[in-house]
Order: structure tokens, then sequence, then C-alpha cells
């Protein structure tokens, strides 16, 4: 009701003054600088559309792995950056390092001592990486301690399999005091072998690997690890396998029994900070590609959660349990990944919205009683006016008359829904009662 209605003489609101006029555009102003903010915050993109992923040789097992996982997260928008490196160590130290643009990477079990300050986490185990040991000679060779006072290649600075093999000859009593210990890489170190520059030297990877197709149909010979069991027990992350008999050749029986061998687990790791959407994808991924049956375990068997290195991602461990979160099940990822990154956001508006929706009734009704308030309370004060004056001036009834019959005047013009005219007599009423006791006091003036 506009403050300057010349009807109301009792109930007049004060003026707004410029201070409070100021306060209140202030704080219009900052209403709609956090419903911006807000605004802007669930608009910009949901997430991230690349991963940069440490891997290691261009050749080597784990960029093998990164290629096949490319085009599975192509599928759902997301471009996986892959950057070599020289191995396990060297994708260890990127991934710890909290400037670095490195969010995920793979490091082989064992080659590291992981901290909590680290902030990293296990996104899956998703691989063996059977541990090879070829040497020449007619001996045979089943021991490590057989090795003492030979040439061997032990693999490159920053490789996971540098640092297996030299806890795996310590453990035998070889050091590079007794042994002569080289540093090279697979490449080398074969065709060092094959022209007899080289007596033993360790190798790592999956037996399909082109690597190892060509050492498995050389003339190399293979050594099985006789003391297996007890190097697995001084060194829990690494595992015994068995490569079957005949599994490079069945035509030519090669091998011609089964061998036994070490091997060390490949983890996908990620900087705890990932995306939770982007930690599913990876592990879609690596289901999919490590999913399958192999040489040394049935399918199904990896990607798994079967490791100590680093803590288990949450995803990951909910992912093993009850796959993937409902929405990216059935929601395209963009979408579903949009709805979950702005969950937390979207809740509290989503409250202050409903519970607008319950309070926009209830605020229009307040709005149209007080509409009739306003009007309740000019009577009232005028009826009191009445009360308290019990010789009132004919003048002071005159003007009595003409405020009652202004409020009546004033009160029939308000607009308001049909279901409220019942108010609306109900003023009327009482203003005729008001009425009724002016007439009451002018008669008795005129006896």
């Amino acid at each position: 009701m506009p403050r300057d209605n010349p009807a109301l003489h009792r109930s007049q609101k004060a003026p707004v003054t410029p201070g409070r006029r100021r306060l209140l555009i202030i704080g219009t102003i900052l209403l709609l600088a956090a419903l911006g903010w807000a605004l802007a915050t669930v608009l910009k993109p949901a997430i991230q559309r690349t991963i940069v992923i440490t891997t290691g040789a261009d050749k080597g097992i784990y960029r093998g792995f990164a290629d096949r996982y490319a085009p599975i997260l192509k599928r759902d928008g997301i471009t996986l950056d892959i950057r070599s490196s020289s191995g396990s160590i060297e994708n260890y130290q990127r991934l710890k390092n909290p400037d670095s643009e490195y969010e995920v990477g793979f490091i082989q079990s064992g080659t590291t001592s992981p901290k909590e300050t680290d902030h990293l986490q296990t996104i899956a185990a998703v691989s063996y990486e059977p541990i090879w040991v070829f040497y020449r000679g007619d001996t045979t060779i089943n021991r490590l301690v057989q090795l003492r006072g030979k040439r061997v290649a032990i693999g490159v600075p920053g490789s996971g399999l540098l640092n297996v093999s030299q806890v795996l000859l310590a453990y035998s009593g070889i050091s590079r005091d007794n042994t002569t210990l080289l540093e090279m890489d697979a490449v080398k170190a074969y065709q060092d072998l094959e022209n007899g520059q080289l007596d033993a030297a360790f190798f790592i990877g999956r037996p399909d690997a082109s690597m190892q197709q060509t050492l498995l149909n050389s003339d190399l010979k293979l050594m099985s690890f006789a003391q297996a069991d007890a190097l697995v027990q001084k060194f829990p992350s690494l595992s015994k396998i068995i490569f079957p008999r005949a599994s490079t050749s069945i035509v030519n029986d090669l091998p011609q029994a089964d061998v036994t061998l070490l091997a060390a687990t490949a983890l996908l790791v990620s900087k705890d900070a990932l995306h939770p959407a982007l930690a599913y994808l990876l592990l879609e991924a690596a289901k999919s590609v490590h999913g399958g049956e192999d040489y040394f375990t049935p399918r199904g068997a990896f990607p798994n959660l079967n490791t100590e290195e680093f803590p288990i991602s949450d995803e990951s461990t909910r992912y093993f349990k009850s796959g993937r979160p409902f929405l990216q099940r059935y929601l395209p990822f963009w979408l579903a990944s949009f709805i979950e990154r702005r969950l937390l956001i979207l809740l509290p508006f989503m409250a202050l919205l409903l519970g607008l929706l319950q309070a926009l009734p209830r605020m229009a009704e307040a709005r149209i009683k007080n509409r009739l308030v306003i009007w309740y309370r000019e009577i009232k004060s005028l009826e009191d006016e009445i009360w308290r004056n019990t010789q009132p001036s004919p003048d002071q009834i005159a003007k009595w008359r003409d405020e009652i019959e202004n409020i009546d005047a004033h009160a029939s013009q308000i607009r308001i829904p049909h279901r409220y005219f019942q108010d609306v007599y109900a003023l009327k009423q009482a203003i005729g009662i008001v009425r009724d006791r002016i007439s009451q006091v002018g008669g008795k003036m005129k006896k």
C-alpha cells in the first residue's frame, strides 16, 4: 500500500531514508553477484577433457597399455595425452610432484617406497609383468647365485626393472663388488647377449611383446626360478607365475618344460586429486584392455585391487563392489559428470528453490492479508480514539464520520482474489461497527 495514501492517518509507514535505500541497493547488488557467480560455476565446463599419463619407453609395455586406453577414452570425449618416460621410477617421481602436469601413470610394484605425503592412489592393478632372465652357455642356471662373477645387464636408470633386479640379486649375495652389473636397455642387452658381450640379462614384459618374442625364439636360454617361493616370501611385491610348456611354439615345443617366473604387477596410479568421473572411465578402459585371459591368469583376473603399494582410491573400491555410478550407466558421460560435479552446488539451490515454491503461496497470502490488516489498524485506532473521547465536539464527530467513510471507500477498492472476499466483507463489517459507534456518539450529543 503506498505510504502517501490520504486515507491512512494512523498507520502510515515512515519514509525510507537515504541510508536505508543505499543498504537495500547494496544488498540487491550483492545478491545478484552471488547468483551470477553460482550460475557461472554451474555452467562452466563440468570436467576436463584431457588426461596426462606418464608411461615408459616408446615401445615398452606401459606405452602399449596407454595406446590401447586412448581410443576407449576417446569414445567419451576424453583425450589421453601420452608422455614417455624412462620407466616406473621416473613415473613415480613425476606423479608425486604436486606441481607437475602428470595425473596418471603406470608404476611397477616393488620399485618405490610410497609415503602418505605423496598424495597418490591406486586406480587398479592391471597386469602381471613377468621378469625374464636369459643367459648363454651350456650350464643350466636356475638360481641367481649362479650369476656371480658374470656380466649381467639389469635394466636402465629410472626403470622398475633396475630396482627389482638389484634387490633380487642382493638376496643371492650378488653386488657390483663381485659381479659386472651393467645398465642398458632391452635392445642393447639382447644384442650383447647374442654377440657374447654379456652372460645374462634381465628383461621385463609380456610374452607377446616383440622383444619377448625375439628372445623366446632365439637360441638363448630362459632361467626358471627354482627359488621362486622363497624370493616371493622375501619380496611380497612379486608373484610366482608359470609360463607353460610350448607357450612360445606348440610345433617346436618351446619351451620344452614349464618355466617358473617371477612377476611384478603393473599398477595404474593417479594423484588423489583426479576427478572421480575420470577414475571410473580409466577403470572401464582397464577392464576392457586387461580383463581377458592371458598366459598367466584366467579371464577377469585383472584389473583388481590386490595390492598394498598405494592407498586404494574410493572410486575403485566402489567400482569393484557395484560397478559404475548409476548416472554414468544410463546417461552420456558429459551429462552424468556434469550432474555429479555440480551436485553439491545444485542440491542447496534445489532445496532453496523448493523452499521458495512452498513459501510463495504463504508469502502471497500474507501480502494480501497485510493489505487488509492496514485498514484494520486504521479502524482500531479510530475506535480507540472514540472510546477515549467521552465528550467529543460536533467537529470531532464530523471528522470521525469523514474518516470512516474514507476508509470504507478505499477498502471497497482493494483488489484481491475471489477466495479472499470473505475477508473484505469482514473488514466492511468492522467498518460498519465503528460507523454505528460514531452514530451513537452523535445521537447522544443531540440529546
